[in-house]
């Protein structure tokens, strides 16, 4: 367990490498899933901050939908843990250099290589329009705070197979690669906020909340631009390098703006949206192209789509805001926070599970993290599901200890068995309701 000045350190990539040198995988911490406290801390820090400068950094509504993909994204890859390095250690048996784990020469090449890969992964995923379907998660939110980095797409991983690997060629061993793709990945938490400007000579190199904007912005001059992880100096390089405007104020989320919280709906329509486009083409080459080229591509127009041709967003741009009265947000937050806990119980006892208990406590993860944005969207299904979720969980719990704790356990029993109570007369009514209007018609 690292102390708690080496986990803010590893935020800004601000870390000893004599301490984070492995020579087996299975000696490796997980870094992220131990600095959940900071994240907790910097998002709280964020929202006072921003109050102090009379400015309201995040959104209940949407704040709760980002938290909601990041516990998505940490479930979904508890099972995709490795996918995306799948075959490097065999490519390693077949290296071209034989380099020391051990040496601070092996870290930095390791980090710098990382971050390239990191490049190519996330500009892929803008440019391929069946892996953009995944990566348009991470752009849904409407906002821009430090919430914005949780937001991931479950599928993230999956896409990331193969840019990793020829690292293995070169003679970086897979434990080095994996502890640099955690702070890579740690590294771009903070630079998701507005209350950081401008960071002087450092945004010449680094990667940094003014050009992470950019990224973010659904205006045409943001599109397709500043895809660094850690070094900004791949955009530079590769041509992909945008500076942040202070004549024009950045739209962040995407050109169409899905109308929905509902975390499970935006992991996945996309993909429907693909299919339509390739099912509503001319010739199989283009179907083809449809899932394979960029996502502003149509017949006529280059790999990527005809820059010129795309809707040019600009402010203000009214934000899909829903709210909810006081006691239901008390009561979504109280859920939202039991699912939480239910994961890291997940987390911590995969190993012990079987893959049918695995299975259940997944589905019920993801069910109560979508219904919650249901809920928000008005969707009429929403109370059913959430009656038959309630109940789902007392039938399970009730013989089956879920915390490992007598109180807790017998205290989510009851309220379970209270919101089923709740639910259970709300349903009806969307029942009767129903009912009502079928006879109407």
């Amino acid at each position: 367990m690292s102390t708690l000045v080496e986990q803010v350190g590893s935020f800004f990539y601000i870390i000893n490498p004599n301490t984070t040198t492995f020579e087996h995988e299975e000696d490796i911490p997980n870094y992220i899933n131990d600095a959940i406290p900071v994240f907790v801390a910097f998002l709280i820090l964020e929202v006072l901050v921003g109050l102090a400068k009379g400015k309201a950094t995040a959104r209940f509504n949407d704040g709760i939908t980002s938290l909601g993909h990041g516990i998505v994204y940490e479930t979904f890859k508890l099972v995709t843990r490795g996918f995306e390095l799948w075959g490097y250690s065999w490519l390693y048996e077949h290296r071209l250099l034989d380099l020391n784990w051990s040496s601070p020469v092996t870290w930095w090449l390791a980090a710098i290589g990382v971050d390239f890969a990191y490049y190519w992964t996330h500009r892929a995923t803008h440019e391929v329009n069946f892996i953009w379907a995944a990566h348009q998660v991470h752009h849904s939110s409407e906002d821009y705070n430090l919430n914005t980095a949780i937001r991931q797409s479950m599928f993230q991983r999956v896409f990331a197979l193969g840019f990793h690997q020829p690292l293995a060629l070169l003679g970086v061993p897979l434990p080095a690669t994996i502890v640099h793709m955690q702070f890579n990945l740690l590294f771009q938490f903070w630079i998701h906020t507005e209350l950081v400007d401008n960071c002087g000579p450092i945004e010449w190199i680094f990667n940094t909340p003014s050009h992470h904007r950019v990224h973010h912005g659904a205006n045409k001059w943001c599109l397709d631009k500043n895809y660094a992880g850690v070094l900004i100096i791949w955009d530079r390089i590769f041509g992909t390098f945008e500076k942040e405007r202070k004549d024009e104020e950045i739209v962040y989320g995407l050109v169409d703006q899905p109308q929905s919280f509902n975390v499970m709906w935006l992991q996945f329509f996309y993909f429907g949206e693909v299919f339509k486009k390739a099912k509503g083409m001319s010739s199989w080459s283009d179907s083809l192209k449809a899932v394979f080229y960029g996502p502003g591509w149509f017949p006529g127009t280059p790999r990527l789509g005809d820059p010129d041709a795309f809707p040019d967003v600009k402010a203000p741009r009214r934000k899909y805001d829903p709210q909810m009265p006081l006691l239901e947000k008390l009561y979504v937050t109280t859920h939202f926070v039991i699912v939480l806990l239910i994961q890291q119980v997940l987390t911590v006892k995969l190993a012990t599970f079987n893959w049918l208990t695995v299975l259940m406590f997944i589905i019920f993860i993801l069910v109560s993290i979508g219904n919650i944005g249901a809920m928000y969207d008005g969707w009429w299904w929403a109370p059913l599901l959430e009656a038959a979720r309630c109940v789902a969980y007392i039938a399970y719990a009730r013989d089956t200890p879920v915390m490992d704790h007598a109180l807790m356990d017998a205290a989510l029993l009851i309220y379970f068995a209270a919101s089923t109570l709740v639910w259970t007369s709300r349903s009806l009514g969307v029942v009767r309701a129903a009912i009502k209007t079928a006879k109407l018609e």
